[in-house]
């Protein structure tokens, strides 16, 4: 349980920090990011998707903030790895979340969402994914992820099953399977460095 309440202390040090990888860097989710999410939170197929509600661009900027105070949830923005183009809302494509589960907080729920139709399809999900997973296991102190896949994203749940991820039920209400992977089976994620983020507010 002390370990458990460590992690939840730890959920918002990304909030300062970049995870570069191979092809995506992840980033924290800040206010000059929100009018690109709301753009993308307005297409009907995404929001049917992550099950989301549709939001005004000043609801947006209120999760926003509500997300970042959140203990319990570590989000991160997904970019291409194109260093060249400086504007990082050009280069986002998605996001990548963890929440803690209250059962012991050694366990967190992980999505991911590669919003850009053109991004997909080409692995940057994976690698989002498997950076953030190592980041869980290795600074939060996580000893399992659990994904929760509607039964009409086969995409998602194809990836999370080629990662590991057992199917451990399914629900016929929520017309979702969940699936769990103990954090020591994870694949080792590509090459990353963190480093501080920079970008102005």
């Amino acid at each position: 349980r002390d370990l458990g309440l460590a992690s939840i202390g730890r959920m918002k040090e990304n909030y300062h920090i970049t995870i570069k990888g191979e092809r995506v860097h992840l980033i924290p989710y800040r206010k000059h990011h929100v009018a690109t999410y709301h753009t993308w939170m307005s297409s009907s197929d995404l929001l049917e998707q992550t099950a989301s509600e549709r939001l005004s661009l000043t609801q947006e900027y209120e999760m926003q903030e509500s997300w970042h105070v959140d203990p319990l949830k570590c989000t991160f923005i997904i970019l291409t790895a194109n260093e060249g183009e400086r504007d990082e809302n050009s280069r986002m494509v998605g996001d990548v979340n963890l929440f803690l589960l209250p059962d012991d907080y050694k366990s967190a729920e992980i999505e991911v969402m590669i919003a850009v139709q053109t991004a997909r399809r080409g692995g940057l999900g994976r690698e989002a994914v498997l950076h953030m997973m190592n980041y869980g296991s290795t600074k939060l102190g996580l000893e399992k992820f659990v994904a929760k896949i509607g039964d009409e994203n086969t995409a998602s749940r194809k990836m999370f099953k080629g990662l590991g991820f057992i199917e451990v039920s399914r629900s016929e209400v929520f017309r979702e399977t969940t699936y769990e992977i103990e954090a020591s089976r994870v694949p080792h994620p590509p090459p990353s460095i963190i480093e501080p983020y920079s970008a102005a507010e």
